[in-house]
């Protein structure tokens, strides 16, 4: 098998296509995700703290610098705000992650728990033989002449 038949394999395989699905689809629950978190959660955090903008809260090292060559040396500054930020996106994915699969796992319970409408077995061969002969017993004999 060639190894371009091979990958085509390979990528037409229904777990690969599944997976590629979810990937998009975290990306885009990700921006999401992020856009709530930076225009609507993070904005109310800081309302409750005292105005605090937590996007721009950092703590600067080292200013900004101009060296003997006249070239500007940027500031050394830790962005404290944005890893905040990133730290309540996570537990807001990771949340809804948990109600996903938590209703997942309910319904697949429920579908279990389900009593299954099932047809009855067809009897196996000795089964039907006893059946036979009990009938057979059961049945009054003629009267001998």
């Amino acid at each position: 098998m060639g190894i371009l038949a091979e990958f085509r394999e390979f990528a037409v395989r229904g777990n690969v296509i599944d997976l590629a699905v979810g990937v998009v689809i975290g990306a885009a629950f990700g921006k999401i995700v992020t856009a709530l978190v930076e225009n609507l959660i993070m904005p109310f955090i800081g309302l409750l703290t005292g105005g605090i903008d937590f996007s721009r809260w950092a703590i600067t090292l080292r200013a900004a610098q101009v060296d003997a060559a006249g070239e500007e040396i940027p500031a050394l500054v830790l962005g404290i705000g944005n890893v905040v930020n990133t730290i309540v996106q996570f537990v807001l994915v990771a949340f809804a992650i948990f109600i996903a699969v938590r209703f997942i796992n309910r319904l697949k319970r429920q579908q279990a728990e389900a009593p299954a409408e099932e047809t009855p077995a067809e009897p196996s061969e000795e089964v039907k033989l006893l059946r036979e002969i009990r009938d057979g017993l059961r049945k009054p004999e003629a009267p001998i002449v």
